[in-house]
């Protein structure tokens, strides 16, 4: 038992341990909020507010209808919804402890006693309460941190969720190039064929020579092999989008679109909005603001935890005489309890925790300037590409003139055969070159709208994963 000296010594030591523990602050670094960015995007765009429904501006029904089965059936997307689910349920484990708990049991029994070959039976009923008072806000901390933990978990799913959309919109124009290639193969075997046929032809009628033939067969046969490189390459293409579909991988998905080529800049907003607007910046915060709740629960498990129990029963040897009120019992407890010593554990918990904290803030800052090293390299990356597609449209134009001109002066005579195969070689690559680039301005776009954190759907859009 405490002696009243003591007692009144725990009363003036209770308010002094409540006033330390429940004015804890935010131990995050404030320079996490001070960072110096830039006023302005380095590739000089414009600076108006990000669009949403940017898939709408590629103006394809067919990309609209596989991004929606992909929502729909994504096996991971769907995985990762019931993650969000699970999170969410852990809210209602942890508000929980805020509130009393109540628990009833009722029990029955029934006892013979041998020696007088009797029989009795006896029945009790129990309401039993406890409460923990939240004095230091311990509980609340604890509440507050899986608080975080949920938003920034459903921050991370709308990421994960936008990022499924760009690498289905991706893949279907990688197949798109890659049936462009296939088709410009094809025509590669049959204007093959007919030098071909011509060189051979001539040959019989001794105009050219062995050495041209077996050239212009090697040349066909370099052809063939590619044809069927660029097959099988469009078909396990189709079988990845088929997959991001939710659908089983055959490789017979129907793709029928073109490269559409996107010449216009879009609003690109500016850097401190990247931080408001991206779901993976959000979730990034929400999980150091998370840690920083943990750090204060690890504080708060070192003061002592104050909790109330009560307990109201009744016993009888019937059933009809439970609560009658004259054996009804009750009891009103109060428990006080307070770590005294534990080998530094509790210490060493909170150490653990803040240096979490710090680890976490390094880690935000990090996929912060990555958020906006994605954004600088495709601002750059579109600058250079459309310039290089200028460069290459020309290019394509003096390789296909030269192509038409080498081949007219070998039928005059004027030059070697090889030199119609080097002409014919540099117009194939410019001819690929320009579809290989157009397929990366599209998705280089698609990536850009995706760094800024623009959203594919318009803002009435409720499309929901389950």
């Amino acid at each position: 038992m405490f002696t009243k000296s003591q007692k009144q010594q725990g009363l003036l030591i209770l308010p002094t341990l409540c006033i330390v523990a429940c004015t804890g602050t935010s131990q995050i670094d404030n320079k996490i909020n001070d960072i110096a960015l830039p006023t302005q995007w380095d590739q000089k765009y414009s600076a108006l507010n990000v669009e949403t429904n940017w898939l709408a501006q590629l103006n394809n029904q067919q990309i609209n209808q596989v991004v929606a089965q992909a929502l729909t059936n994504n096996h991971q997307l769907k995985a990762q919804a019931y993650t969000l689910d699970i999170s969410k349920s852990l809210l209602i484990t942890s508000g929980s402890d805020l509130w009393p708990s109540l628990d009833l049991s009722i029990t029955s029994a029934r006892n013979k006693n041998p020696q007088a070959q009797t029989y009795s039976n006896s029945h009790a009923v129990d309401l039993n309460a406890s409460y923990e008072l939240d004095i230091w806000g311990k509980l609340s901390a604890a509440d507050k941190q899986n608080n975080f933990n949920y938003l920034s978990q459903k921050a991370t799913f709308e990421q994960q969720k936008q990022q499924l959309v760009v690498n289905v919109v991706n893949a279907y124009f990688s197949i798109v190039e890659s049936q462009k290639l296939l088709s410009l193969y094809k025509n590669r075997v049959e204007n093959a064929q007919q030098s071909l046929d011509i060189i051979e032809a001539g040959y019989q009628s001794g105009l050219n020579a062995a050495l041209d033939v077996y050239l212009a067969r090697n040349e066909l046969n370099s052809e063939l092999s590619r044809t069927a490189e660029q097959k099988t390459a469009t078909t396990l293409l189709k079988r990845k989008l088929e997959r991001l579909l939710g659908k089983y991988p055959e490789g017979t998905l129907l793709v029928n679109a073109e490269l559409s080529l996107l010449t216009d800049s879009i609003p690109v907003g500016l850097p401190s909005d990247l931080i408001k607007r991206k779901p993976e910046l959000k979730a990034s915060w929400y999980k150091l603001l998370a840690q920083d709740a943990s750090l204060a629960y690890a504080h708060k498990q070192r003061f002592p935890s104050l909790s109330l129990s009560g307990s109201i029963g009744d016993s009888a040897n019937e059933i009809s005489d439970l609560l009658s009120g004259s054996s009804l019992a009750w009891s009103l407890l109060s428990n006080l309890s307070a770590p005294l010593f534990n080998a530094g554990r509790l210490a060493a918990n909170e150490e653990q925790e803040r240096l979490t904290l710090k680890q976490t803030e390094q880690e935000y800052l990090d996929t912060l300037f990555s958020a906006f090293n994605e954004v600088e390299d495709a601002l750059s990356t579109e600058h250079k590409l459309k310039a290089t597609y200028q460069t290459q449209l020309a290019a394509q134009e003096n390789a296909q003139i030269a192509a038409t001109l080498s081949f007219e002066q070998y039928q005059s005579g004027l030059v070697e055969y090889t030199t119609v195969l080097d002409a014919q070689s540099r117009y194939f690559d410019a001819q690929s070159s320009l579809i290989q680039i157009k397929s990366q301005l599209l998705t280089n776009r698609i990536n850009l709208h995706f760094a800024l954190g623009g959203d594919f759907t318009s803002p009435t859009d409720n499309t929901e994963t389950k």
